[in-house]
């Protein structure tokens, strides 16, 4: 009976192990099936997965569901961008939640090497709003059938990457080598969240102003969750930024779904300096561990109070270091007596009641004292400040004091002298009784120089005096990209554009030697996309990369330069004693009586590029007056000439030309061509036209081998070009005794359409030929038209296919239709593609501004909220002020964590969690 009792049991081992093992296969289509329906029932964006593999051992007696490669990306303008993409996904399932196939009851979660990429365009069209309304929600709050049951345990990121841009709020964060954890029993209302983070490398800028760069982050804390009030605390000293290491305790509880309730506290409970020293990437990375260093520091703050779309809570962060004191053991000069007080509060969550105060600020560079000072208050209205710097610098002896990249140059004198005081509006009004600026700063010598900038920046000299008014600037000259140069002239609400306040107006004189433009110029799209295809985490596509070719123009800018440069080097062409002025306003830069030497002959151009209406393709409005320009060389050097004028490539000689020309540019700042409307005048001085296709065609149809190789002098034309297609108007052409008038379309495309009255002596003509005249004699009198060709044969000829493979039809003058007929058809076409054109460049401007004005709206109504309204408001719009308000910073962090923070914890064990 125990032999039996064992070998049966033996058998039911090892058929459940069979079952096991084929189980996986057996569901792994109904898996399949259920994971690809949710996606797709959820989400607008394309969602994409290498393998999904189950498995019934690794987290027995769960069922093991793994995803691998899952990538996610966007649709509309997000098109082709990269929204996430994880390695694996590892999740532990409810075995009977699997079988039932209705739902499924997930216990824990293992994202390895997630890479995400969250986008904000400044027209605020963000890249991760991308789930569908949810049509399953029942009366009474019951979810649908099909929904994924929450029943988590244990979630666990491994090496995570996290980037957010917000172009309007103008936030950029990056978290990478992320590796976060938690833990709690998630279907309780009330329970102990316990986490641990750890991120290698957090930067974080907001207004253009870098608060963490690449510095490392830890955080451990028991969270105390109470899910129905959806409030969260704790108490905990386990926060390390770098070697700073920081107490925190308070609250945060989600009230509504646009308010939130916090009372968050902070401080650095250690007095050593080193620990805040820490904070400076450069000096963090470099032998942090040795560094000599003595002195006292502190940190606290605080944020308290309520956060909703009218309001903000009040805040407060003071910093101090008392006599600090650091040196590297091998470096020979130390930084010494740093003292520090630095206080911003703001008592009522008004932005406008912010005040920002550096009371002492000192600290002496191999023995040189520089002392600096700043009060800044009201910030949405009058801005007020008060500021002085005071000391001369040797940037020299910065690699004495701190060690750089190897490779890195950095020398030069920096002494400044400057004092400032008073409301920067009443600057701006120059109202100069109510504001104060005196002072110098004067540059001398100063380089800097690096792997990554091997060219470097040299500034020989410069001296900056500052008055009310503006700054002066004099005796400027230095060496940039291998250009030199020297410049002078005055800046006006410099300060005021540095608080992000008004425009920043300047009159520069500007003289170079030689400019590569090749240089200056942005990485197009392709070598943008390889460049962040190399970064961790990088994302790929229309949207991100596309972008980075595009130069937009300032908006609030008002420059005028007037330029002289000996030589300007772009792509392939050198354009000699280049002058004239750049206007640089409106978010559009204007170029005005432009003249240079280039190509044998002479250019003179004025135009325009702009980005204010449209940022992605910019408006681009030139004209053109060029004198005896060599016909080759104007061609190989204009990739537009190459599409607009593809008869250049045959032809030997020099031009002479003016054009006017209206359109756009694309992501790679080359002319979209089909955008291109305008037109000109074309004059072929002297020149010579051979192995061209369409004559070549011609010559050998009537047998005339004058028309293969065709010498040209006074060859004048005009042209239209619209949407694609070149409108030219009939001109004469002279061959020895032929006379031809032609006219007709070609497109960018290649193709072409002309018509050839042509005259031909008859005595040109071989046998083959004379027997096409004779043969299209007969066939005119066989419908009735009798025409006898004399010496002189009157020729119509049609012209149609491409460029390289043309098409020809002959006719007797008078056999058929006309040149007038067909030249009127033309233009009546042309008439309809150059409509089509401008509507199309109508409905693109609207919708690009459309866009803007809704953005340009969000960003009003922050403002006004952020200053409550009234008299803050009021002044803030008095002022010009286009800054973003602090509460914007605390928006977008609380709409990035709410959608997680109630998917966690706002379901009871029996609730659905609807994604």
């Amino acid at each position: 009976m125990m032999k039996r009792l064992l070998k049966i049991t033996g058998i039911c081992l090892a058929v459940l192990l069979l079952i096991l093992f084929l189980a996986p296969f057996l569901f792994k289509g109904k898996i399949v099936q259920i994971v690809k329906q949710q996606i797709n029932d959820r989400l607008t964006a394309k969602v994409d997965f290498g393998d999904l593999d189950l498995s019934f051992f690794r987290h027995f007696p769960r069922v093991s569901l793994a995803l691998s490669d899952l990538r996610v990306t966007g649709t509309g303008v997000f098109e082709g961008d990269t929204l996430a993409a994880v390695k694996d996904i590892d999740v532990a399932v409810d075995l009977m939640s699997v079988i039932r196939g209705s739902n499924m009851t997930i216990h824990s979660i293992l994202l390895d090497q997630p890479r995400i990429h969250l986008m904000v365009m400044k027209d605020g069209q963000a890249n991760y709003l991308i789930t569908k309304p949810d049509t399953t929600a029942k009366a009474g709050g019951e979810g649908g059938g099909g929904a994924f049951k929450m029943e988590l345990q244990r979630y666990t990121i491994r090496d995570g990457y996290l980037s957010y841009d917000d172009a309007g709020g103008d936030i950029h964060t990056t978290v990478a080598h992320l590796d976060h954890s938690g833990s709690g029993d998630f279907t309780a209302d009330l329970f102990t969240l316990s986490t641990d983070t750890k991120a290698g490398a957090v930067s974080f800028s907001y207004g253009g102003v870098p608060y963490l760069n690449d510095n490392a982050v830890n955080i451990g804390a028991d969270i105390q969750v109470d899910a129905k009030a959806m409030k969260f605390g704790w108490r905990t000293d386990g926060v390390t930024v770098n070697a700073l290491q920081l107490s925190s305790d308070g609250s945060f509880q989600l009230v509504n779904d646009s308010t939130y309730a916090m009372d968050i506290r902070f401080k650095m409970p250690s007095a050593e300096f080193k620990n805040l020293l820490s904070l400076v990437p450069s000096i963090y990375k470099k032998d942090f561990g040795a560094i000599k260093t003595r002195g006292q520091a502190a940190l606290e703050g605080s944020v308290k109070g309520t956060y909703s779309p009218s309001q903000i809570p009040a805040y407060h962060v003071r910093m101090e270091v008392k006599d600090g004191f650091f040196q590297y053991p091998d470096l020979p000069q130390a930084v010494q007596n740093i003292n520090l007080q630095l206080q911003v509060d703001n008592p009522d969550g008004i932005t406008d009641h912010t005040v920002v105060d550096l009371r002492q600020g000192h600290l002496e560079m191999a023995g040189a004292p520089f002392d600096f000072r700043l009060l800044l208050k009201n910030p949405m209205t009058s801005r007020y400040i008060d500021a002085a710097a005071k000391g001369k610098l040797d940037l020299s002896r910065v690699t004495q004091l701190v060690k750089l990249e190897p490779g890195t140059l950095l020398k030069g004198i920096v002494d400044a002298d400057v004092q400032v005081r008073g409301s920067v509006v009443a600057a701006q009004k120059q109202q100069l009784e109510g504001f104060f600026a005196a002072g110098t700063i004067a540059l001398a010598d100063l380089g800097y120089r690096s792997k990554a900038y091997s060219d470097g920046v040299e500034i020989h000299k410069a001296m900056l005096r500052w008055n009310p008014a503006n700054v002066a600037l004099s005796e400027m000259s230095g060496k940039v990209q291998q250009t030199n140069f020297s410049a002078e002239g005055s800046l006006s609400n410099l300060l005021g554009y540095a608080l992000k306040s008004g425009t920043l107006g300047g009159v520069l004189t500007v003289k170079a030697d030689k400019i590569d433009l090749n240089k200056w110029m942005p990485a197009d799209s392709a070598a943008a996309g390889a460049t962040a295809a190399s970064a961790p985490g990088a994302a790929s596509g229309t949207a991100g990369s596309g972008q980075r070719g595009v130069f937009l123009v300032p908006a609030n800018i008002d420059f005028t330069l007037n330029a002289a440069v000996d030589q300007v080097h772009y792509d392939k062409t050198d354009y000699n004693n280049v002058t004239g002025v750049l206007l640089v306003k409106d978010e559009t830069v204007t170029l005005k009586d432009i003249r240079m030497q280039a190509l044998d002959g002479t250019i003179a151009m004025s135009g325009s590029y702009s980005t204010k209406e449209n940022k992605t393709n910019p408006a681009i409005s030139f004209s053109y007056d060029v004198q005896k320009l060599e016909v080759q060389k104007t061609f190989n050097a204009f990739n537009t000439v190459q599409k607009l004028a593809p008869i250049g490539k045959f032809i030997s000689g020099t031009l002479s030309s003016s054009l006017t020309v209206k359109g756009n540019l694309g992501k790679d700042l080359k002319p979209e061509l089909n955008s291109l409307t305008g037109g000109g005048n074309l004059e072929i001085l002297q020149g010579l036209i051979g192995h061209f296709p369409p004559l070549d065609k011609i010559a050998s149809t009537l047998n005339v081998s004058e028309l293969k190789e065709v010498a040209l002098q006074d060859i004048r034309n005009s042209f239209e070009f619209a949407n694609g297609k070149v409108l030219v108007k009939p001109f004469h052409v002279k061959v020895k005794d032929i006379d031809m008038q032609v006219g007709g379309m070609h497109g960018i495309d290649e193709s072409i359409d002309y018509a050839i009255n042509m005259k031909l002596p008859r005595s040109l003509l071989g046998g083959a030929g004379n027997a096409l005249i004779n043969n299209l004699a007969s066939q005119a009198a066989s419908k009735g038209v009798n025409i006898s060709p004399g010496e002189t044969v009157n020729l119509d000829l049609r012209l149609g296919g491409t460029l390289t493979n043309p098409q020809l039809k002959t006719d007797l003058k008078g056999a058929a239709g006309n040149m007038a007929d067909a030249l009127k058809q033309q233009a009546v076409s042309f008439a309809q593609a150059k409509a089509d054109s401008a509507k199309r460049v109508l409905k693109d401007t609207v919708a690009a501004l459309k866009a803007q004005a809704l953005g340009a709206a969000k960003d009003e109504l922050a403002r006004r909220l952020a200053g409550r309204g009234g008299d803050s408001a009021k002044g803030a719009a008095s002022a010009g002020d286009t800054a973003a308000p602090a509460a914007d910073l605390g928006k977008k962090a609380a709409e990035a964590g709410k959608g997680l923070i109630k998917g966690l914890f706002g379901k009871k064990k029996t609730d659905t969690v609807k994604h």
